[in-house]
């Protein structure tokens, strides 16, 4: 690298590292070890390799991946070009990632499924440019090791790739968000003081071991991993979530952060109890929970196994950013909240008329935030029953902010299921269970499940002269739903409840379910 080239590297970029500390063990997934320059080499590498098949700035890929060294590769390749990186969970079904493909306008897509060819079907017709496999070679697929084969060009990155997160909102058809906060910070103070907020939460020496368990098509799992990146961190990656293997890598590794899903840590209390305590786990010294309710009892629960004062939440959207943060040692101040507002954040609670109510009282949670979203990918502007003029965000959850400005999430106002820290969308599973020959009407709801947080349950009302049962009805989601959408329970009755107005009043189907729950979430 030439000393005009050094000067153009950022702080905090993968280029950085590898010239502030080359020989430093960067990541780790089982049995592969990067050192901060090799991390760099390889993207450097695949950068060239991704821009001889014509891949250049604007360009959208599509990385449909597990948690895996590959992601961190891929990622810095694409920033090192200029690309988007658009995050696809690996088990949404071909028809699934076909309409994601569509509605973006992506023009490649990367994936480590063991068999890539039934995907390949979903891109015939699609303006894909360029289809890698990682593992696997296969007709109409670039194999990823053969795309890093040259390197002729040192590419020096203006940050991280831009992502995009699929979310479905209200509704079952899934809708882009663009993550441009870093750019939108270079000239808006307002953006840059919010993001130094988050981040001072966060804040990592380099020091610092941290276990990446949060899947790499969501947005906390890429912020966790770039986040560590930036601070020059030691990064150990686990691809599937497995209690007893996270308690160990945090052993082997001593690793000093890690931030989970609630369900993560109710499988490993809910191992034998003499399991977890065969594991040192002395090195932690930050905890994170989000993404989904977390209860006074689990929060209690991990301050007794990893040790008092460690665990902080973050609560937040797709849309709007992170809003809230409860440090370490504050939960049993003020049990069952979800934290304070960063800076630069505004939050209301309001009636079913939209005026804001008294404090303390609950309401309707309304977000304004430096990045809230003003519209999806390949859409219009959001209407007013999703943001208002002011810029408020309709979150779509209910709670109340107390006289401290601690805000309370106590319920939810859009259908929403969030099942091991994932968001489950009852209008899509409704729409594949609707096609059915069989099915009238259906109502799926989400119902306690003690591990999981909530699990899908169908209700469903049958056509007068068809006849089918729950096994035909489950069978049939199968070919249509990603296996973590499915139903695990589908109850068929004779007519579905709704009010006068012909709405079906799930408040009602949920009722049995949840009387006696810490939360109805």
């Amino acid at each position: 690298m030439s000393a005009t080239d050094a000067n153009k590297i950022l702080p905090a970029t993968i280029e950085f590292w590898a010239q502030e500390k080359p020989d430093a063990v960067a990541i780790i997934e089982g049995d592969r070890t990067f050192t901060y320059a090799e991390w760099n080499e390889r993207a450097n590498r695949l950068a060239e390799g991704f821009a001889q098949k014509g891949l250049s700035a604007q360009d959208i890929v599509v990385v449909r991946t597990q948690i895996r060294i590959e992601w961190a590769i891929i990622s810095s390749a694409l920033a090192k070009l200029g690309c988007s990186l658009l995050g696809a969970n690996w088990r949404l079904t071909p028809s699934e990632i076909e309409y994601v493909l569509k509605n973006s306008g992506a023009t490649a897509i990367i994936c480590d499924d063991p068999d890539p060819l039934p995907l390949r079907e979903a891109l015939t017709d699609l303006p894909i440019r360029l289809a890698v496999s990682v593992d696997t070679p296969a007709e109409g697929y670039e194999f990823f090791p053969h795309l890093m084969k040259n390197f002729d060009t040192e590419r020096i990155s203006k940050g991280d790739a831009p992502r995009i997160i699929y979310t479905s909102g209200t509704t079952g058809l899934p809708k882009g968000v663009v993550s441009n906060a870093q750019q939108l910070a270079l000239n808006d103070p307002k953006v840059a003081e919010y993001l130094r907020d988050v981040a001072a939460d966060r804040s990592a020496s380099q020091d610092e071991v941290v276990l990446i368990t949060l899947p790499m098509h969501h947005a906390a799992g890429p912020s966790a991993l770039t986040g560590a990146m930036h601070a020059g961190n030691q990064i150990v990656l686990l691809r599937r979530f497995d209690a007893v293997e996270a308690l160990r890598l945090i052993e082997k590794h001593r690793v000093t952060n890690w931030t989970g899903v609630p369900t993560m840590f109710k499988r490993i209390a809910g191992l034998p109890e003499s399991v977890p305590a065969r594991y040192d786990v002395t090195s932690i010294k930050k905890l994170g929970i989000g993404a989904a309710p977390v209860t006074t009892d689990l929060k209690d629960w991990i301050e007794d196994f990893f040790g008092e004062g460690l665990l902080s939440e973050g609560y937040g959207s797709t849309e709007t950013g992170m809003i809230t943060y409860m440090p370490p040692g504050r939960h049993k101040l003020k049990p069952g909240s979800c934290g304070r507002l960063h800076k630069n954040v505004d939050v209301q609670i309001r009636d079913e008329d939209g005026k804001e109510v008294a404090t303390g009282d609950v309401g309707e949670i309304w977000v304004r935030t430096p990045v809230t979203i003003k519209e999806y990918l390949n859409a219009g502007p959001l209407d007013r029953d999703t943001m208002d003029a002011e810029g408020f965000f309709r979150i779509g959850d209910v709670g109340r902010m107390d006289e401290d400005g601690y805000l309370f999430i106590t319920d939810r106002a859009k259908d929403m299921i969030i099942s091991g820290g994932v968001n489950l969308y009852p209008a899509e599973i409704e729409a594949a269970l609707s096609s059915h020959a069989a099915v009238q009407d259906v109502a799926v709801i989400g119902i306690p499940n003690t591990e999981f947080g909530e699990e899908v349950k169908a209700f469903v009302e049958l056509k007068s002269e068809v006849q089918a049962n729950a096994e035909d009805l489950l069978d049939h989601a199968a070919k249509h739903l990603a296996s973590y959408k499915r139903p695990k329970t589908i109850e068929i009755i004779d007519e579905l409840p709704r009010n006068t107005m012909g709405k079906i009043l799930k408040r009602e189907l949920r009722e049995p379910y949840w009387k006696g729950q810490e939360r109805n979430v």
